[in-house]
């Protein structure tokens, strides 16, 4: 499943934005969808945890979605590395699995908050105010 990288600046109509200018880093397709549909634009993909790496490394975005189940790197490890980088990363981290130890490891990796397959559109708007 291809990786996302989203702007979270949405535009009023008087042309200002909202979220302090946000960048939003996702590396899941459902919150891409969301936050699309949501007037969020969409910047770049990421196809695996090591390249969700390097664009995290390029972008600096101010908060990520990202999937546990990546190739290459999942996304645990992907998230200790980014975190290793940038101690002051805010990671969303978005599964199918909703087991207790997997959401437990990735809070202790630095998680800000965790989701649950399938999305809801307010859970992940509710994440970005949240963690944003």
């Amino acid at each position: 499943m291809p990786s996302t990288i989203a702007n979270l600046n949405r535009r009023c109509n008087n042309g200002q934005t909202h979220l302090n200018h946000r960048r939003c880093a996702v590396y899941a397709r459902d919150p891409k969808n969301i936050l699309t549909q949501n007037g969020f634009e969409v910047v770049g993909e990421a196809s695996n945890g090591r390249e969700a790496i390097e664009l995290y490394e390029q972008l600096q975005p101010d908060l990520v979605f990202m999937d546990i189940t990546m190739p290459e790197m999942d996304g645990l490890e992907a998230l200790k590395a980014i975190r290793a980088k940038d101690p002051n990363a805010k990671v969303v981290m978005c599964t199918a699995m909703g087991q207790k130890q997997i959401v437990l490891d990735a809070i202790q990796a630095g998680a800000k908050d965790f989701i649950v397959k399938p999305f809801q559109p307010d859970r992940i708007l509710e994440a970005v105010h949240k963690v944003a």
